[in-house]
Formats: structure tokens, C-alpha cells, sequence
């Protein structure tokens, strides 16, 4: 009896190793928190994600090791724009909630029958996974990822050109002189970066292909998760006054917001299930 409640109690106390899939999980949210702030400190990590110092070096080695951030003496820090751009595994995940919030709201603004232009952005695939149960739609679309979630459930018209495997993408002449030859009802664009008001992209083809999808629409909406304000790349295109509407979350600040307000943008705030809870080891 007593020798049956030992082993029992030796189980009991045995520590659960987490999943394949919440280790990555936990990895993603500590390099989203990194991008945010720039910087952080292992042990300010450590505390936020409620692990021990070990496991942290673990996850902080992981993804050095796959260049998503630079480990320093007792500190990492974030990439530049470029960098982080290029990570597009880990670009897809980040604000994974708030980016499904947005790919609702902004289905909204479509209707059966329309023509529509969706942009190679991450933060557009929750809408475009929405537009394939939209009846009659044609969709125009730079994104070879886009163009395999919608299949054949819409009619879609690849703008092909340069491809770029860091963004499953085509840029260049030949996809803006497709663009020319289009009228959409509404485009969405999304962005790498916004600073009071002000749109960048690290490569300067897209930052042309944005200033293009203006101009074949009808109506054009800007969506913009709250990370990618306050930060800066290489190329400007344009500002926030350009487009008719800017769908960004509840996270946006303020001064964002005011700035697309003075602009004449009208404005859509989404609200979302905060994410980036701390994880146990």
C-alpha cells in the first residue's frame, strides 16, 4: 500500500515537458515582444514569460540561430525592419488575434461580385481566407500564397512578375503594368511601417506596387495592426490620407490615430483578445 502512494507521489511530482508546438509558441511571443520594444533583458524576459533563466537562454539561442535576433551580453535586441520582414514564418503568427479581428471587419467592406485587390501583406491572409466564402468575387492579387487560399473558390488574377520567396510575392514593371490595365471596386493594402502618418517598405518595388493599388480602386483601405506604428524603412509611400479608410486595432497610439483623423481618413478601430499571456515552462 505505502510502496503503491510512493510511486504514485514520484509521478505526481514528475515536471510535464511542454509540447513541440508551445515551445514555438512561447518563442514566437518572446521575438514579438523583442521587435516591439528593440531590446530587452534576459532576466526582464525570463520574468514576463515566467520560465527559468535556462529555458530562456534555450529559446534566446534558437532564434539567434535563425537570425530573428541578436544575443548580447545579458540583453537581445531586435533586427532592423528588413530583417524581421524576411522572417516570413514568424511574420505570419505575430498578432495572430489581432490580424483575425482585422480580416473580419475589413470583409465587411466587400460584396458579392466585386473586383478586389489584395496586397502580399501577412496581416490581409485572415481576409483573404474571408473573401473565398464571398460569392462572385474577382480577386487581384500580387501573392502567391493569397492566389493558393483562395484556389478556385473565386476568380483570381495573379500580377506576376519578380518573384521574391522572402515574401511569396511578385513586384516590379510587370506586375504595375497589370495593375494599370485593372479597375477594382476596393483595394487593401497593408504596411511594413507607419510614422505619424507617414507610409514606409524596405523594398522600394513594393513601395511602388502600394502607390499603384491607390490608384485602381474605388475604394481603398488601409489595414495596419498597432505594431507596425511608429517605426520607419527605406521607402515612402505616401501617408495615411491617401486612403479612405484605415482599419487598425485597439493598441494603435494615439497620436497615430490622430494623425489619420487630421488627414481626412476615416477610421475603424477593431477590438481583439489581447494575446502574449506568460507561459510556464
Amino acid at each position: 500500500m505505502s510502496g503503491g502512494t510512493g510511486v504514485g507521489s514520484s509521478s505526481g511530482d514528475r515536471k510535464t515537458r511542454p509540447s513541440d508546438a508551445v515551445v514555438e509558441q512561447r518563442r514566437q511571443d518572446i521575438l514579438d515582444h523583442v521587435i516591439e520594444q528593440g531590446e530587452a533583458r534576459i532576466d526582464d524576459l525570463t520574468t514576463r514569460f515566467r520560465v527559468s533563466l535556462m529555458t530562456m537562454h534555450r529559446d534566446l539561442d534558437d532564434l539567434a540561430e535563425r537570425r530573428l535576433l541578436r544575443k548580447l551580453r545579458g540583453k537581445v535586441e531586435a533586427y532592423p525592419a528588413l530583417t524581421i520582414e524576411t522572417a516570413a514564418r514568424f511574420r505570419d503568427t505575430l498578432h495572430h488575434g489581432e490580424k483575425e479581428a482585422l480580416g473580419e471587419a475589413a470583409a465587411k467592406h466587400v460584396q458579392p461580385g466585386q473586383t478586389v485587390f489584395v496586397d502580399d501583406s501577412t496581416t490581409l491572409l485572415p481576409l483573404v481566407k474571408r473573401l473565398a466564402e464571398i460569392d462572385a468575387l474577382t480577386v487581384v492579387t500580387n501573392s502567391l500564397h493569397a492566389a493558393r487560399l483562395l484556389g478556385s473558390k473565386v476568380d483570381v488574377v495573379l500580377a506576376g512578375g519578380r518573384y521574391s520567396p522572402e515574401y511569396d510575392s511578385c513586384a516590379g514593371p510587370e506586375v504595375l503594368n497589370l495593375l494599370d490595365s485593372i479597375r477594382a471596386d476596393v483595394s487593401f493594402v497593408s504596411v511594413t511601417a507607419v510614422a505619424v502618418g507617414r507610409l514606409f517598405h524596405p523594398d522600394r518595388d513594393y513601395a511602388e506596387l502600394k502607390k499603384a493599388a491607390l490608384r485602381i480602386a474605388n475604394q481603398t483601405v488601409l489595414v495596419v495592426d498597432h505594431s507596425k506604428f511608429g517605426r520607419t524603412a527605406t521607402y515612402a509611400h505616401g501617408d495615411v490620407g491617401d486612403y479612405d479608410l484605415l482599419i487598425t486595432g485597439q493598441a494603435t497610439p494615439t497620436e497615430e490615430i490622430e494623425a489619420a483623423l487630421n488627414a481626412g481618413t476615416s477610421i475603424e478601430i477593431v477590438e481583439h483578445v489581447a494575446e502574449g499571456q506568460p507561459y510556464d515552462s
